[in-house]
């Protein structure tokens, strides 16, 4: 049972109308035939999947993106009944599960379909979106003989609808677009030849669909950038308009006290003062997502970046201040001037990890 830390001072703060806005600008940068599908996997990259898609629902998403079945199941649970497309692997014989609830799985693997017995136990047919390996070399159908079988499988089947078709890019937060173009040329040559066009094609996750036309496509698949973080650093200067970042990490100092020179900090008492100092003890660690690689990062206190200090613990870090401050101080982890990007490019990952970091312990609070 997972236990959400309610009664102690370390909170996340989502603000609802930053992803609103993420979402009406890339809207307003689609063409009005494309779909906007909400990327919702790994608990709304950890920002509270059931939250964050009421808020892109209402913000027009016309769909929704997850990775595992009980995602999506979730979703349903929840009572929404929108579309849901699985992009990971779910087993075979989960497949009526998924028709039962009318959720769309990715098909990569004709050996899949094949194993696929009858469907004849759901009221629905199993709908399917075909996943084409262009060059990630993840999931996906490596040849057009593959793809042609598995249509011409399926199009001989009651109970499974080939509702869509789909790839995924490796380097579309790049600037460099060669291997990029090079891949969406080779989406489109499957795409022409398929005997029939599915209902919904579509090829962008964030990077592609800030970058790129998608004119003759159905669908974008919006994640990282629906947060307000950038796919990557390198596109920040050419993106077509500011992303705003929804998640803010916070806590309180719960001690203040002042070392001596000699004084140690923490396990393996790597950090020693060498004059007197003041330094405060935060109730958040690596069980919370603060892991033990952001000794040295800094956080902020009243817009003043403070260096943690010594290891991070599990439950509890140590900060070093220029003054003074009160218990009860709020300390900014991640957020503002210590932003998600910063935090990765200290801990050396990319933003997307930092905030899929943050445990279920740490509380979610909902603003705006």
């Amino acid at each position: 049972m997972a236990v959400t830390g309610w009664h102690r001072p370390t909170w996340v703060e989502i603000d609802r109308s930053a992803i609103t806005s993420n979402i009406k600008q890339e809207q307003s940068h689609l063409p009005d035939h494309v779909a906007l599908l909400a990327v919702v996997k790994a608990d709304a990259y950890g920002h509270g999947m059931l939250e964050v898609a009421k808020i892109a629902k209402e913000a027009g998403a016309q769909g929704f993106c997850v990775a595992i079945l009980d995602e999506a199941l979730a979703l349903r649970e929840a009572g929404f009944e929108d579309f849901i497309l699985v992009m990971g692997a779910v087993p075979v014989e989960f497949a009526a599960l998924a028709a039962q609830n009318n959720i769309a799985l990715t098909l990569f693997d004709v050996e899949w379909l094949t194993e696929l017995s009858t469907m004849k136990t759901a009221e629905l047919p199993l709908h399917v979106h075909l996943k084409v390996d262009t060059g990630m070399g993840r999931l996906g159908l490596r040849s057009m003989e593959a793809v042609k079988e598995i249509e011409a499988a399926i199009a001989k089947r009651d109970d499974v609808v080939m509702e869509g078709i789909f790839t995924h890019f490796a380097t579309a937060d790049q600037q460099e677009t060669s291997y990029f173009e090079q891949q969406l040329a080779c989406f489109r040559e499957v795409v022409d030849s398929l005997q029939e066009r599915p209902a919904m094609v579509h090829c962008a996750n964030s990077a592609t669909a800030l970058l790129h036309e998608q004119g003759d496509f159905d669908a974008v698949r919006f994640g990282i950038s629906m947060y307000g973080l950038t796919p990557s650093p390198e596109i920040l200067p050419i993106l077509p308009f500011k992303l705003q970042p929804a998640l803010a990490f916070y806590t309180e100092m719960v001690q203040v006290k002042e070392l001596q020179p000699g004084d140690h900090v923490s396990y393996g008492a790597t950090y020693e003062a060498t004059a007197q100092e003041w330094v405060a003890t935060l109730p958040v660690g690596y069980a919370d997502g603060f892991i033990r690689a952001y000794s040295g990062f800094h956080v902020s206190v009243d817009g003043i970046l403070m260096p943690v200090i010594g290891r991070v613990c599990m439950d509890q870090c140590i900060i070093q201040l220029p003054q003074k401050y009160p218990v009860g101080t709020k300390v900014t982890l991640i957020g503002g001037p210590n932003s998600a990007d910063e935090a990765a490019q200290h801990v050396g990952t990319i933003n997307y990890e930092i905030t899929c970091l943050l445990s279920e312990r740490v509380p979610k609070k909902y603003i705006h």
